[in-house]
């Protein structure tokens, strides 16, 4: 079989997709692990959509306040466009189960990171948006100066409810370390946002080292 080449235009394409979107006051790193109470219909039929199709949602961090739509009988009724940073983390649904009082629980798993391109709302309120996929990072070089980062992260996965989220970390991947502790060291969301868009991890083990070293001096 004669080998196809993708020209750039083409790659770029590939790197392409338009996925639901899903604005949250948190942010997901890749490899991370996401378990969400859903309620609203508008992200029920997302989820059961992204089942069906075996597609991922995209977790997207809201700059303020909150995408619940407003009850019957509130002024202003109806779906406001959410105003969300313009990158995000794909998440793929690996667990899912229907509690007693109807709320739909999952569990979802962070996968590439997207820039946000554009954004679409449908009638139900649910935000579209055409990604662009990301390069996956390189693994990064542990150094020994990053031992007490390392420890940090021992630490704070040893809390119960962290033990209950079976994170998967590398130790010996400064990418793998350098994302786990983004996510679980107790920081401000646009803090973690722009840990996300580092796109090196020495980049983000140094701002981690910066950060733990404030911590410590508090």
């Amino acid at each position: 079989m004669a080998e196809v080449k993708l020209g750039s235009g083409d790659r770029q394409l590939a790197s392409q997709k338009n996925m639901p979107l899903f604005p949250l006051r948190t942010v997901l790193f890749p490899e991370g692990i996401l378990p969400l109470r859903i309620f609203e219909p508008r992200y029920v039929d997302m989820i059961r959509w992204c089942m069906r199709e075996n597609s991922p949602f995209g977790v997207v961090l809201l700059k303020s306040g909150s995408d619940v739509m407003k009850a019957a009988g509130q002024e202003d009724q109806g779906p406001a466009v959410p105003d969300i940073f313009g990158f995000g983390t794909q998440a793929e649904i690996v667990d899912f189960n229907q509690a007693d009082n109807g709320l739909l629980g999952i569990i979802a798993q962070g996968g590439r990171k997207f820039s946000v391109e554009s954004t679409t709302q449908q009638p139900d309120g649910l935000l579209r948006g055409q990604v662009t996929l990301v390069p996956e990072e390189p693994k990064g070089e542990m150094r020994d100066d990053y031992a007490p980062l390392v420890g940090v992260l021992k630490d704070l996965m040893e809390h119960p409810l962290i033990q209950q989220l079976n994170l998967n970390v590398d130790m010996q991947q400064a990418r793998s370390v350098s994302y786990r502790l983004a996510e679980l060291l107790p920081i401000e969301p646009e803090i973690k946002q722009a840990l996300l868009q580092l796109n090196r991890p020495a980049e983000r083990m140094a701002e981690l080292q910066r950060l733990v070293e404030k911590f410590c001096q508090q």
